[in-house]
């Protein structure tokens, strides 16, 4: 083997090797990253149940203080409609 292709395969193998660490250090990251992206999606669900939870308490309670609110102000706007016409 001549010299220059020795110093070619030497050349070719370090820049192998260190493509070669890069990639394995690339996918130690995204291993990480898949696992903070899976602990954040998983937190976002919980917070949406929870506000979803939240939410529907609160219709279950203004729905019927709505439909109080409507009927005490026809009660209201009947008695007064009486009392104008006993008068």
């Amino acid at each position: 083997m001549s010299p220059a292709a020795e110093i070619l395969v030497i050349i070719l193998s370090v820049f192998l090797a260190i493509f070669l660490l890069l990639g394995i250090i690339l996918s130690i990251y995204l291993i990480k990253l898949s696992h903070d992206i899976r602990t954040i999606t998983q937190s976002a669900g919980r917070t949406v149940n929870n506000i979803e939870a939240a939410v529907s308490g609160v219709a279950k309670l203004t729905s019927p203080l709505f439909m109080a609110e409507i009927i005490t102000r026809y009660v209201k706007k009947f008695t007064k409609s009486n009392k104008k016409k006993e008068q």
